[in-house]
């Protein structure tokens, strides 16, 4: 069973067992349980499993791994001829999560 769910301004597609990073997640802590509500997309072996009103009630299930940095992205800022530089790093923070399990 797979299903695609939204967070964080970005679409993921999961099944159970899968590991993946998404944007922070606010006031969670290592070993807690999160779930998904947002949930686009329920398929079960390449076939549709819930119509659009079921996606309502579907959740998908995950359990907190822990946080972690990014790569380093830089921000460089210049200007010809006017001795302007400026240059910036960022390292956004990510949430590692296993999918536990998807309801429909």
């Amino acid at each position: 069973m797979e299903a695609v769910i939204a967070t964080g301004g970005k679409q993921y597609r999961v099944s159970p067992g899968q590991v993946i990073a998404v944007e922070r997640l606010p006031a969670v802590t290592k070993g807690s349980t999160v779930e998904f509500t947002s949930v686009l997309l329920v398929t079960k072996d390449g076939t549709l499993v819930a119509a659009p009103a079921e996606l309502r009630r579907a959740k998908v299930s995950a359990e907190v791994l822990g946080e972690r940095k990014g790569r380093k992205v830089t921000i460089v800022k210049y200007k010809r001829r006017k001795n302007y530089r400026r240059n910036r790093g960022h390292r956004q923070i990510a949430t590692t999560v296993r999918i536990t399990k998807i309801e429909v």
